[in-house]
């Protein structure tokens, strides 16, 4: 039987290329996930582990904490130990001319245990000496033998600031480093000193790196310095782990990655719908094929093939097909990472990318293919078995709810829909994504189960509709439910593919709809420009106030794409949570900039944020406390207001309240009575945008506000900023997750594909007869073309109807604890949905209906 089937294979391969292809993208698929993470942790790791590549021990706290400088005198006690160098690092900013750079500063290592390689100029060796990495020299135009100034407080700037500065030489440029705790910034090297300044005088190290005498043996030094820090852990060394530099380097990947795989993970769950399609795919194949060799497989029995031999027969076909297409779907995932890996190299951010491919990764994608592909074969292969010796050539017999099969298979899918449906509404009701899960799986599970119920009725229904295109139409709509065990499992494995995407899309467009009213319910107005004319009392990280142009409302108003203005000036201080901020403001003017309706300012009341529940609050005036009634807002982004008329009637903030908001007294230079919040605090103005602005105007709205105003960017905010950094987030999640989806899809119309091409083979003769009957070629294609719609149309359109259901529930089921979850239907995306189904039905259909048109009428009833 071996030999049959290896001729059977061979004589037919042309058949069994669809589920060579739907197994081979299914182990790809899952064999890349699982290089994924590898891959990820071998770059860590290749990154991460320059940092400690001289090192042979090192010497850190537990979650990274800093190592206590106690260690350095413990440690010098231990024999076998060459050099001792504690890593220490500090922050700042580098400027030269208008650009800054934010910069990490790493202290100089003795030469044995120094990773960084000197590229031009020399390794700095003085106090005031420092290296920069040379991409960032480059960008700045930095070359050996320029100064830099480094300010008190940590701010790196040129030399020539007016600020009190230390002059720093830049002595050499050094290759930047791939370790992903110092990418994003300046590399820069410099004394201890310079690091210790800027850590406020302290001595703060990450880690003590350790270099052995040469006779020295790495396990017994380690063992002594293990037992030293656990004598001195009373003394304030903490706990402290002794680790090789390859350990050091896993245990920091481990911090970096969480410990955990939840990229493989998640990628795992798309890979397993993939396989699920292909286990479809294959399972619908060799059913065909056992169908269309039933006189072959009678023939066997009647020449004394057994039971066990016909079946072996069949699985013996299935694990040669399934091996050769899992090999290739290996090799297909290592050449695909490999490129991703390429790609990823000549980014700045994935310079260190190094592809990793762990024998697990192809074996379990191989074993995981051939497995799939022999359960998928064991029906089939089952069936065969039950061929009389006396059977004649039919296909196989649909699945009847009156059969001892039907029942069984009807009875267990209601029980596994109705249990599934009640945990998923469950979860939608209560918000609790982990009930709601499993919920949608089984139930799930239980449509695919009784698929074969409703899958053909839908089919002949929406047949109909092709009456209208005469014999063609009628022909396609009868042999499109002909066989409906075939035409169920080709649109089963369709229908899988496109719930899932239509639930991410509905999904992903509800959750958008979600934010939105989110925000126009939190955020009262489109965008706020916050801490103009502040100073740096209130601002510890500038040392000048932020300039205030004299009319800024005028200029504001002036950038395209502003509706609208008003101002806010900090002006006392309300009794409230510790002293709350009131800010005075126009109402005519904060009326046109407010979002809300019915939101209005008047004399005499504080318009409040929504947490604001006090019928009345009490104020800090000049004039003596002041009672006001609050009026609550439904914003919760808000702050209380009053009208300017009101502010002056108050009077100000009188200067104790000031001095003990700003928790300290009121700088000496400055007289407190005439000082004001606004000195300190600065005023915002809040901006009303024009209807209609994408993403991109947003963006380029708060630049042209950044460069009128010289504000930093940070002071820019507001809803639609928001909603432009959530949608996209919600555009990339949606593109990722739907291209994922898209290998399932591209599985499932190639098993559309191969039911028709197999059914062109199984009606060869009844082709021919219709030919000989009269019907054109351009019939014959009409007719294969609308069954391969029907089929994928009708999928399209069940998968869709799901999609939406599992996308409303599991949106309710994830935002429901956080939002009033806004259902929204992407229509334009679900009719690009069917459209691109029945556009692939149709292509589908052009190689099988080719064949069929090409063969003639005389040859086609001639064959037996």
């Amino acid at each position: 039987m071996l030999q049959l089937a290896l001729a059977q294979v061979r004589v037919h391969a042309r058949r069994f290329i669809a589920v060579g292809i739907a197994v081979m993208l299914g182990v790809a698929f899952l064999s890349a996930t699982l290089m994924v993470g590898a891959t990820t942790n071998a770059s860590l790791g290749e990154s991460i582990g320059a940092s400690y590549a001289e090192a042979d021990l090192v010497v850190s706290g537990e979650d990274a904490v800093p190592v206590p400088t106690g260690v350095l005198d413990a440690l010098a006690r231990v024999d076998g130990l060459d050099v001792v160098h504690g890593l220490e690092r500090a922050y700042g900013q580098i400027t030269t001319g208008t650009t800054t750079s934010f910069a990490v500063l790493t202290a100089t290592a003795p030469d044995r245990l120094e990773p960084a390689v000197v590229t031009s100029g020399s390794y700095p060796s003085q106090p005031d000496e420092v290296a920069l990495d040379e991409a960032s020299a480059a960008r700045l135009k930095v070359v050996p033998g320029d100064v830099l100034a480094l300010e008190p407080g940590g701010m790196v700037t040129a030399a020539g600031s007016d600020a009190a500065s230390s002059d720093l030489l830049v002595t050499g440029l050094i290759e930047p480093s791939a370790d992903p705790r110092l990418t994003g910034g300046m590399q820069v090297l410099a004394a201890e000193s310079v690091i210790r300044e800027l850590n406020g005088g302290e001595t703060i190290m990450e880690n003590v790196q350790l270099a052995l005498d040469p006779a020295a043996d790495t396990g017994a030094v380690a063992l002594k310095i293990s037992s030293v820090l656990g004598g001195t852990s009373a003394d304030g060394t903490g706990d402290l782990v002794v680790r090789t530099a390859q350990e050091q380097t896993l245990a920091d990947v481990a911090r970096l990655s969480g410990g955990g795989n939840a990229l493989t993970l998640i990628l795992l769950a798309f890979a397993a719908v993939a396989v699920l399609v292909a286990g479809l795919v294959i399972s619908n194949t060799f059913s065909v094929l056992v169908a269309q060799r039933t006189r072959e497989l009678a023939l066997l029995r009647c020449i004394g093939a057994d039971r066990g031999q016909i079946r072996s027969s069949v699985l013996v076909e299935a694990a040669i097909v399934g091996l050769v297409a899992s090999v290739l779907g290996a090799l297909l995932a290592v050449g695909v990472m490999a490129g991703l890996v390429g790609l990823a190299r000549q980014t700045d951010f994935g310079s260190f990318a190094v592809l990793a491919v762990p024998a697990s990764a192809v074996l379990v994608g191989i074993a995981v293919g051939l497995s799939i592909t022999l359960l998928a074969a064991l029906l089939p292969a089952r069936a065969a078995t039950r061929v009389a010796p006396l059977a004649a050539l039919r296909p196989s017999d649909p699945v009847a709810v009156r059969s001892r099969s039907g029942r069984v298979r009807l009875t267990v899918g209601v029980v596994i829909l109705i249990s599934g449906a009640a945990l998923l509404t469950v979860g939608a009701l209560t918000a609790s994504l982990l009930t709601a899960v499993p919920g949608g799986a089984l139930s799930f599970l239980g449509v695919v189960l009784l698929a074969p119920f409703f899958v053909p009725v839908s089919v002949a229904v929406v047949g109909r509709m092709a009456r209208p295109l005469g014999v063609p139409g009628v022909l396609a709509a009868v042999n499109a439910v002909r066989n409906p065990a075939r035409t169920t499992a080709s649109s089963a494995a369709l229908m899988v593919g496109v719930t899932l995407v239509t639930m991410v899309m509905v999904g992903g467009q509800s959750a958008r709809s979600t934010f939105d009213a989110e925000l126009d319910r939190n955020y009262a107005v489109d965008l706020e420009v916050s801490g103009i004319g502040a100073s740096s009392v209130l601002m510890p990280g500038t040392t000048t106030a932020t300039a205030a142009p004299d009319d800024l409302t005028s200029i504001l108003l002036g950038i395209d794409g502003v509706r609208s203005v008003v101002e806010l000036t900090p002006v006392m201080l309300a009794r409230k949570d510790g002293g709350s901020l009131v800010y005075a403001a126009d109402p005519a003017a904060l009326e046109r900039v407010l979002r809300s309706e019915g939101t209005e300012l008047t004399d005499g009341m504080v318009l409040a944020p929504e947490g604001w529940t006090d019928e009345e609050v009490v104020l800090d005036a000049g004039d003596g406390p002041s009672t006001l009634p609050v009026v609550a807002t439904d914003a919760a982004f808000f702050v209380p207001i009053i009208s300017t008329a009101t502010a002056e009637r108050l009077g100000g903030t009188p200067p104790d309240a000031l001095a003990a908001y700003l928790a300290g007294p009121v700088p000496g230079d400055q007289h407190p009575a005439a000082e004001t919040l606004a000195s300190f605090v600065g005023s915002s103005f809040w901006l009303g945008l024009d209807a209609g602005m994408d993403a991109g105007a947003v963006r380029d709205l708060q630049s042209r506000i950044v460069d009128a105003t010289g504000v930093s960017e940070y002071q820019v905010s507001g809803a639609a900023l928001e909603r432009v950094a959530f949608n996209d987030i919600i555009d990339v999640m949606l593109l990722i997750v739907t291209g994922l989806l898209a290998v399932a899809v591209l599985i499932a119309l190639i098993g559309v594909a191969n039911t028709l091409s197999l059914s062109v083979l199984e009606r060869r003769r009844e082709n021919s007869l219709l030919r000989a009957l009269g019907l054109t070629r351009g019939q014959l294609r009409g007719m294969l073309a609308v069954e391969a719609v029907l089929i994928a149309g009708v999928a399209a359109l069940l998968g869709s109807i799901l999609g939406v259901l599992y996308g409303w529930l599991g949106t309710q089921s994830a935002l429901g604890g956080i939002a009033d979850v806004s259902v929204s239907v992407p229509l334009g995306q679900l009719a690009a949905v069917l459209g691109v189904a029945v556009a692939a039905g149709l292509l589908a259909s052009v190689l099988p209906a080719r064949r069929a048109a090409r063969l003639s009428p005389v040859a086609g009833l001639a064959t037996e």
